[in-house]
């Protein structure tokens, strides 16, 4: 760390060094934000919100279902949603393990549908999800996200590898 801002380089380098990681760090904020918007947007309702996470070529695969633009605009409006937001729910997700690479990123969660359930809250979805996200001109957007229940199925632990 020390030879990134060693006064020996020139200091264009330096700057050009702390250009690099300040925008890496900028990346990260920005995909984690828009990773955890995610749960906002569908628990109250909105899927314009939710699809404008997504680029509009995007898709969203859980289980057996994949979903474009259009599906996931209409994800609150799907009944299992509707059931849940009548109930109380909430669509907790993980801090993100990102993979940056230039203008793509990979990002990994654990997510976890709570519903109320009477005095308690149940867990009523459990899985592992991964994010391929691209930059776009409007900021980072979700290309696709794939999300399988941890069932114990090899198909969900992939999702969890690097």
């Amino acid at each position: 760390m020390a030879g990134l801002v060693n006064p020996s380089r020139p200091s264009g380098e330096r700057l050009r060094i702390l250009e690099e990681r300040l925008r890496i760090l900028e990346d990260r904020a920005a995909i984690a934000d828009l990773i955890s918007r995610y749960g906002p947007a569908v628990d109250s309702g909105d899927g314009e919100a939710a699809a404008a996470l997504w680029t509009d070529d995007g898709e969203y695969v859980f289980d057996d279902t994949a979903l474009d633009i259009e599906g996931i605009r209409g994800l609150t409006g799907l009944p299992s949603q509707r059931a849940y937001m009548a109930a109380g729910c909430a669509h907790v997700l993980s801090a993100p393990r990102i993979d940056l690479r230039a203008d793509v990123a990979t990002a990994v969660t654990h997510s976890v549908v709570l519903v109320h359930d009477g005095p308690a809250w149940t867990a009523v979805r459990v899985s592992a999800n991964r994010w391929e996200l691209v930059r776009t001109g409007d900021g980072w957007r979700i290309r696709s996200r794939m999300n399988r229940l941890l069932d114990g199925s090899a198909a969900a632990r992939r999702l969890l590898v690097p």
